[in-house]
Order: structure tokens, then C-alpha cells, then sequence
């Protein structure tokens, strides 16, 4: 539930200060950190729709929609820009999100070292990326186009306030990326006090220490009904030229954590769209690895998530998902030793969805991304389609025959 504030919007000690999401390794859009367990992103009208009407046995495998608030861009005494959420969630004091957070000390460091061309919207330098444009592209598509498979610090020790070390958890670029190519978008676009509305999300990556995601764009075709031919060329072109075409899914994005090194994997939607059918197996395979052994223990939680995930699918007649990700999940922080006669993680079965008794695998599978599903019944609609969303199904059955590849040792 949200309840509208009266104070005035321009002050931060109305609102809450959004933080970049550092966990988000795939898509173009910007998603943001509101509170611990809830991220927003910007409010797409099919999308919200989509999540009002969800079919009861799709929830589980969806983040907890969790309605709408009002943001605007806010520039400080300094120059910094930020976005500000207002009106703040109902029966929660309004409070100003610490600078001494990781994402803000990275998002503030990243404003710090942009070049002093004297606008509040000058495009940050990001230090692992050189981004080469032509002079008819835009800084933020350069941004989103850069190709940045970095190796992520999991963690780095700094001080806070007191002089007192503090450890910071890691961070995946591509996030920062999409934020900053967003933000450049609004202060270009619009003025300074336009409000914009946005989705509140569950944050499904909260309860992991070292959250390793993959994203995958499932499906054989990205392009929703609405498209344009230019567009629609352009999605079927990228499709043909990766695994979306031979195998209904690709990778997006993914981080996955190293604890021989201490830090995050990534990799970005462009290494995903180059893999072949092979190269995305040993993907896969790498996304299971923590740079000393294969995490054999999260196939068989995965694999049964998935086959629900299918069974799902394929009662739901007429959606198709065109353009959604699927997101893994689980933490690169293994479980404790287990004791001596204990079953073994694989062999115990799951409690309930991402978890497993005593907490020992904990797994995650979500749809995400609804801005192009279409549905018999939604609004405005012309197309309507009969039965299951073949291409998803498709793409599901050879993720799923890949994962058991894996299990079983090929």
C-alpha cells in the first residue's frame, strides 16, 4: 500500500533516496534499490497490468509485486543527481538513505570522476570501460553497448566515519551502467521536477550473502506485438545470431562468485548473444563453478524448480512472454560443513520455493521482465494467442536437458 506524503517532494527528508541496484546483470533498464527487500524500476503500464492480473500458480516464480511510487530527479547542493521515491510506503517513517551505504559511496565516487564539462548531466568515465562512439550515438547507448566482462571485487575494506575498517560488499557494473544511461536519458528529457512512476519488486536476491544470477532471455522471439518493422527486424536479426534461435534461450548477463579470488565473475548481454550452442553449455557450467569446484549440489534444487517453472508454463493458454528473462539464484556462499552421516545437499528434498530444510541449498528461479507478455483478456489487446508460449517452452526443455548434461557428467 502506498499513501501520499504532502511534504514537499524536493526535500530529501521526504523521500527516499534510490540507490543503485548493484546485483543487476542483465537488461537495459534501470532497476533501483528502495529498501533492503525491495527494488523498483521504471513503471511500464503492460507490466503492471501484468503483475495485477498474475495467475495464482505463476506467483512463485515471480518477484511480490508490491504497487507503485512517485519518483523525480533531485540534484544536491553539489551537483549530484539522484533519484528521489516520494511518497514513502505506508505505517514507515520518511528517512535519508546513508551515504556511508556501498551503492551511494560507488554511485558518488562514479558522479565524482565524470568530466567537468559543467553539466549535472555529464556522462561519468566508468574506470573498466573505455566507451569508443561515433559522434551520432548517444553517451547512454555507448554506455549500454560498452562490453565490460569484468572481474567485480566481492569485497573491499574501507573506513567509515570513525576511522574503523568496514568491509563493502561487491557490485556488478552493468547496473551502474544502466543507471547512469538512465539518468542521463531523464536530465535530457525532461525537467528537473517531472515526476515519474515506478514498480516496487520483491528484491529477490536479499536473503543471499554472495548472490550468484544468471539471467537468461528466454523464448525464440523478443519482439512484443506493438513493435515497429525497424524494431521487430532487429530482434528477429539477434535471435537468428545466437542461441534464442537454435535453443529458445540466451544468456543476458550473469555473476557468478569466485571464492578462490573473493570476487564476482560477470559477464554482459553482448559475451551472451557471441556464445554458440557449446559456449553456452560451458556457460552454464562456469555459472555453477566457484573457481575451485563445480556446485554439484545446486543442480538437482535447480532442475526441480525448472521442471515446475515447465509444468507452469504450460497450463497458462494464451500468454506469450515475449522478451522476459529468467533469473537463477543462489549464494555464492556455500553452507556450513555438513556432519558426519547427514544426507548430502542433493539429496534433500525442498521444503518450499528457494529453500531447503536447514537452509542447506538455497535456490532461486524467477521470471522477470513482463513489458511486452500479452495475454487473452489484458487491455487493449488485438492479438490473442491460443494455448502455451511454445518458444518459452522450447527454450525451457533445452535449458533443462543441458542442466541434466551437467548432472550426469557430458
Amino acid at each position: 500500500m502506498v499513501v501520499q506524503n504532502n511534504a514537499d517532494a524536493g526535500d530529501m527528508r521526504a523521500g527516499v533516496q534510490l540507490e543503485p541496484f548493484l546485483h543487476q546483470v542483465g537488461g537495459h533498464m534501470s532497476v533501483m534499490k528502495y529498501d533492503e527487500h525491495t527494488v523498483c524500476k521504471p513503471l511500464i503500464s503492460r507490466e503492471q497490468r501484468f503483475y495485477e492480473s498474475l495467475p495464482l500458480a505463476m506467483k512463485q516464480f515471480t518477484p511480490q509485486y508490491k504497487g507503485t511510487i512517485t519518483v523525480h530527479l533531485w540534484k544536491d547542493s553539489t551537483g549530484h543527481l539522484s533519484l528521489v521515491a516520494n511518497p514513502v510506503k505506508e505505517s514507515r517513517e520518511p528517512f535519508k538513505v546513508s551515504t556511508e551505504s556501498a551503492a551511494m559511496a560507488i554511485w558518488q565516487t562514479l558522479q565524482q570522476t565524470s568530466s567537468s564539462s559543467g553539466s549535472a548531466c555529464a556522462l561519468a568515465q566508468w574506470p573498466h570501460a573505455q566507451l569508443a562512439r561515433s559522434p551520432k550515438e548517444s553517451p547512454a547507448k555507448a554506455l549500454l553497448r560498452s562490453e565490460t566482462h569484468l572481474n567485480a571485487p566481492a569485497s573491499s575494506l574501507t573506513e567509515d566515519t570513525n576511522g574503523n575498517q568496514v568491509e563493502r560488499k561487491s557490485f556488478n557494473p552493468w547496473g551502474l551502467h544502466c543507471h547512469q544511461a538512465h539518468l542521463t536519458r531523464l536530465c535530457s528529457e525532461y525537467p528537473e521536477n517531472k515526476r515519474h512512476r515506478f514498480l516496487l519488486l520483491e528484491n529477490v536476491v536479499s536473503q543471499y550473502t554472495h548472490p550468484c544470477v544468471l539471467d537468461l532471455k528466454m523464448g525464440t522471439r523478443q519482439h512484443g506485438d506493438d513493435a515497429s518493422e525497424e524494431k521487430k527486424a532487429r530482434h528477429m536479426r539477434k535471435c537468428a545470431q545466437s542461441t534464442s534461435a537454435c535453443l529458445g534461450v540466451r544468456i543476458c548477463g550473469m555473476q557468478v562468485y569466485q571464492t578462490d579470488k573473493k570476487y564476482f565473475l560477470c559477464k554482459d548481454k553482448y559475451y551472451g548473444r557471441k556464445l554458440s550452442v557449446e559456449g553456452f553449455r560451458q556457460a552454464l557450467y562456469q555459472f555453477l563453478h566457484n573457481g575451485s569446484h563445480l556446485r554439484r549440489e545446486l543442480l538437482e534444487p535447480i532442475l526441480q524448480q525448472l521442471q515446475a517453472l515447465l509444468s507452469v508454463i504450460r497450463s497458462q493458454s494464451s500468454y506469450r512472454f515475449y522478451s522476459s528473462s529468467l533469473l537463477i539464484i543462489y549464494d555464492g556462499q556455500e553452507p556450513p560443513e555438513r556432519a558426519p552421516g547427514s544426507p548430502h545437499p542433493q539429496e534433500v528434498p525442498q521444503a518450499a520455493h528457494g529453500s531447503s530444510p536447514g537452509g542447506l541449498t538455497k535456490v532461486d528461479v524467477r521470471m522477470i521482465d513482463f513489458a511486452h507478455t500479452t495475454y487473452k483478456g489484458s487491455w487493449n489487446e488485438h492479438t490473442t494467442y491460443d494455448g502455451p508460449d511454445p518458444g518459452y517452452i522450447f527454450g525451457l526443455e533445452n535449458l533443462i536437458r543441458i542442466l541434466q548434461d551437467i548432472q550426469e557428467g557430458e
